[in-house]
Formats: structure tokens, C-alpha cells, sequence
């Protein structure tokens, strides 16, 4: 299923960069009750649970920005350099293995995030210092900031060499949040919860108002984070449970609780980058092969079938999605690997993590939804996925919980048994007598080196939808990747229109590949 929009739509995107646009509502006097009685032992996602009812039983209330304008005017460079003192990072030298420290306000980031930390004391506020930050080459004045808060949090770990401690995770603006397995860099971002993307109404974006970082036994190699999450329609407790390693996984609880219905949920959403790769790009004068974080959606069906959408930067808004009864898994994943692949050393797209979706529980019928915006660089995040249930909650007294685990790969990364696509490629459909005919070019190949032999060529079954005519259909051995080259030429009928066309590999009646389910945007 595909829904093109107009661009005279009015409509709201974020970007990690901007997702200072969600909203958040501080509980009132008469909502508040005391945390602070609690041991560690006793506090859970019951309590935080309680404050997200409470909050959803009472109006919304649209903060209040109160950035001092040298603060409010530093662009991304100089609101960098404003860093947390190591010398009061939060157990460092405590005996645990995790260390944290923490965003200020500032640049697009305006609005505070209340922090507490939770021991076997007892639960306690982290206050707000403003002369425990460095502000770089920054003209400001910490005296002229002591009534703003925290923006956000990082946390670190010695993930990568065993007496360095490495970020790992980082909490900042609306519900984003990201995270790093062994030898990753930052990439795409996942989110508490979407609200209504891609609907003429725009956006509606949730956000993390506070949390409570449980500090950790010296031995322990997981950390625990709570979130108490509110925007005007939902309001969310949620546990983070973070465990380090060479796939980094977080898995997630979630409660919410609605004021009003939405018009879309989506859950586990995650949000990247896709501006160009081989074949597409926007113009000719950048010498980079490729720019994204992520190359396409994979998604595992319960029947066990496995698709793989390669991601576009489409000219306008494109959404598709999957129909699906209790999925196994979706991600946006980032399958190439080399550095060749981009040629950014600045940037290093190919050690940026793929992220995996896994369903913890079952999540009933509902879709499997990606959205592509077009954009003209690569600071924009233009690509986002997540699960929209068919039946969207409404307000109860009891909340709708759903659970699942997050997973951020290079090394071990999640891949169907089979065949799988390790690249597409599309340009002009040469012949003799030049036409605008469209030429593609799907590479599958396998991890296991044995599953392939030239001698045991397996059958490409392709489909093309009603806008489309396939003109041509070879399928080769690849030497050079040890797998199938699938090469197509069609003719599409109408531009304006989309083109949806689907391939897999089959050993007679059995299919040996993931489906290449590839969507050709409209011009």
C-alpha cells in the first residue's frame, strides 16, 4: 500500500536536530506526589505508570521557553562546546562501570527534562548547575542560566577498550533517543512514540519530561532508565533496560495513557537519514558514492517470510507500508559496509548502526509503516518506520502497554537464513535505440559461502504492478560477490505515478531469498 501526498500539504517532520518542536507539561502541585520515600528496591514502572495516569486525568499545559538570548542564539558548532566538567560526571569512580553526564539547555534543545537518580538512599533530584558545564569560546555567563535545567543525558561504558569509557547511549530532545554497539558511530535515532506522522493534521510529538537513572551494582553490565513521557493527547511510563555490547540492546516497557484518541500510533518508531546512493544522485558534483545512515527496511512476517524496501529520497512525500499479524521483527538497516561504499571520513556512514525491531509479546493485526520525505542534504532526517496497530487505544482507566526489544548492530547484524539483497542499483535502460526506459540491477548474495555455486542457478520470479511493463529479466552469477546478480528493464506508464514491484529467488517450490520489495517514486 502506498500513499503519495502533495507537496502543498501541510505537514511537520522532525529530524533528531529539531525534535525541540514536541511539546512537554510539567505535573501541577496537585499531581505531584513524593517519589522520594522509595528505596531502589522499590521503585519500578508501577510508580512512574502512576504519575503518567494522573497526568493524563489533567489538561495538557504547553511549556514555557525561557532561553536567555545567548543561549538561544548559538547555532550547532558553539552549543557543542558546551560540555559537562568530567569532574562531575555521575559515578565516575563509584565503583560502577557506567558513568554519566548530562545536556544543558541551549540552541533547539529549550526546554528543561528533570533528572533523578535512584539508590539504595532512596530517590533524588540531580539539580541543575550551570557552572558544571565548560562553555568553550562561548561569551556566556553561567550566573545568567541558574533558572534553566537539563536538556538530556548520555550515558558511558567501556565498550570498545576496557579502561575507556565510551558513550553509549544519549537521551536528548522530544523521546529521541540513540545508542552504540562496539565499533559504532552515531546514526539514525529511535523514538518513545509517533503520534500522527505523515497525517494532514501534522505531527503531534511526545517527550520525556523526566527520568530516573537507577544506578548500577558494581558488577552490573545493564543499566535501568525510566521515562515519564506527556503530550497533549498520550501520556507514557516506560523502562529502559540498556545492555552494552557488540550489538548494544535496549528493551523497552511501555504504558500509556490517553487524553484524547489519535488519528495514528506509532510504536517503536525510528527515525533516519537516506539522501542519495549509487545511481541517485541529485547531482553530479558530489564525489561521495552514497550518503545515508540506513539503506532499507527489512522486515521478518510471522509466516517467515523476510522483505527488504531499499529506502529513497523521493521527490515527494512517499508512504508504504506492510500489512501484518504479530511481526517478528522490521529495522532500518545499514548494509553496506566498506568505507568505499562512501568516502566520508568525516562521517563514516559504514560504521553507523543498523537497528532491529523485535516484538517482545504479541502485537496483534496492523502495518508495518515507512515514511520517506524529500530532502536536499544530508542533515535532515527524511526516513522514518514504526508499527501502527489497526485498532488505535482510546482513554481507559487501564493503560495500553506493549513491550519490545531494540537492538543496535554492525558485526552481528539481523539477516534472513537465505539469500539477501546486498545492493540495488537503477539508471537509464540503455539500448541500441535509446528510451526512457529504467534499468535495475539487485544483487543477492549469501553469508554462508557454500550456499552459492554457479552450478545451481535458482529461478527469479519478479512481479511489476499495473504502471509498469517488464521489458527484460536476466538472472547472473556474480563472481564478484560470490552470489545472484538480478538485472531488470521496464517501462513505466505513467511518471507521476509510483511504480511497486516485488523479486525473490526460488530452488523449485522453495523460496531461497528475502523479497526484494522495491518501490520506484514517482518523478
Amino acid at each position: 500500500m502506498f500513499l503519495l501526498l502533495s507537496n502543498h500539504t501541510s505537514l511537520t517532520f522532525p529530524s533528531f536536530a529539531i525534535s525541540w518542536r514536541a511539546s512537554w507539561f510539567a505535573c501541577n502541585a496537585g499531581l505531584l506526589f513524593s517519589l522520594l520515600a522509595h528505596p531502589a528496591a522499590a521503585f519500578d514502572l508501577k510508580q512512574v505508570s502512576e504519575r503518567a495516569r494522573q497526568l493524563a486525568n489533567a489538561p495538557f499545559k504547553q511549556p514555557q521557553v525561557n532561553l536567555p538570548q545567548e543561549v538561544k542564539d548559538l547555532d550547532y558548532t558553539h552549543f557543542q562546546q558546551i560540555n559537562y566538567k568530567p569532574e562531575r560526571i555521575l559515578w565516575r569512580n563509584s565503583g560502577t562501570r557506567f558513568d554519566l553526564d548530562f545536556f544543558p539547555e541551549g540552541w533547539h534543545f529549550n526546554l528543561p527534562v528533570k533528572i533523578n537518580e535512584v539508590t539504595s538512599q532512596g530517590v533524588h533530584e540531580i539539580r541543575y548547575d550551570p557552572k558544571n558545564f565548560n562553555y568553550g569560546s562561548n561569551k556566556i555567563n553561567p550566573d545568567n542560566l541558574r533558572n534553566l535545567g537539563f536538556s538530556g543525558f548520555r550515558v558511558h561504558y567501556p565498550i570498545n577498550v576496557a579502561n575507556r569509557q565510551d558513550e553509549i547511549v544519549a537521551f536528548l530532545g522530544a523521546s529521541y533517543f540513540r545508542a552504540l554497539g562496539k565499533g559504532q558511530r552515531y546514526g539514525l535515532s529511535a523514538r518513545g512514540l509517533a503520534i500522527d506522522t505523515a497525517m494532514g493534521s501534522g505531527e503531534e510529538f511526545p517527550r520525556f519530561v523526566e527520568f530516573w537513572l537507577v544506578k548500577p551494582e558494581p558488577s552490573a553490565t545493564n543499566l535501568i532508565i525510566y521515562g515519564l513521557l506527556d503530550s497533549p493527547r498520550v501520556t507514557g511510563a516506560y523502562r529502559f533496560v540498556v545492555k552494552p555490547g557488540v550489538s548494544t540492546t535496549m528493551e523497552v516497557n511501555a504504558q500509556l495513557y490517553f487524553r484524547d484518541k489519535v488519528g495514528k500510533l506509532g510504536m517503536a518508531p525510528l527515525t533516519s537519514m537516506f539522501f542519495f546512493r549509487p545511481g541517485q544522485h541529485p547531482n553530479n558534483d558530489d564525489y561521495r558514492p552514497a550518503v545515508h545512515d540506513s539503506s532499507g527496511l527489512s522486515v521478518h512476517m510471522n509466516t517467515g517470510e523476510w522483505l527488504w524496501r531499499p529506502l529513497s529520497n523521493p521527490k515527494r512525500l512517499l508512504v508504504t507500508s506492510f500489512s501484518a499479524t504479530d511481526p517478528i521483527g522490521f529495522g532500518l538497516m545499514q548494509r553496506h559496509r566498506a568505507f568505499a561504499d562512501y568516502e566520508s571520513p568525516s562521517h563514516r556512514y559504514e560504521l553507523r548502526p543498523s537497528v532491529w525491531v523485535e516484538p517482545i509479546g504479541k502485537w496483534g493485526t496492523g502495518r508495518i509503516e515507512l515514511v520517506q520525505i524529500p530532502t536536499t542534504d544530508e542533515t535532515n532526517d527524511n526516513i522514518v518506520a514504526y508499527w501502527v496497530p489497526d485498532k488505535s487505544p482510546l482513554p481507559a482507566k487501564e493503560p495500553f502497554s506493549f513491550n519490545y526489544r531494540v537492538w543496535w548492530q554492525k558485526d552481528q547484524e539481523t539477516r534472513p537464513p537465505g539469500l539477501y539483497v546486498a545492493q540495488t542499483l537503477q539508471g537509464r535502460g540503455y539500448t541500441h535505440n535509446p528510451d526512457d526506459s529504467i534499468s535495475l540491477a539487485v544483487d543477492f548474495v549469501s553469508g554462508d559461502a557454500d550456499q552459492v555455486t554457479p552450478d545451481n542457478k535458482p529461478d527469479a520470479q519478479v512481479s511489476v504492478d499495473a504502471n509498469a511493463k517488464l521489458l527484460e529479466q536476466t538472472l547472473l552469477y556474480n563472481e564478484a560477490t560470490n552470489g545472484w546478480r538480478l538485472n531488470l528493464r521496464l517501462q513505466r506508464l505513467d511518471t507521476g505515478k509510483p511504480v511497486e514491484m516485488r523479486a525473490s529467488l526460488h530452488n523449485g517450490n522453495k523460496e531461497v531469498s528475502e523479497t526484494w520489495s522495491y518501490i520506484l517514486p514517482p518523478d
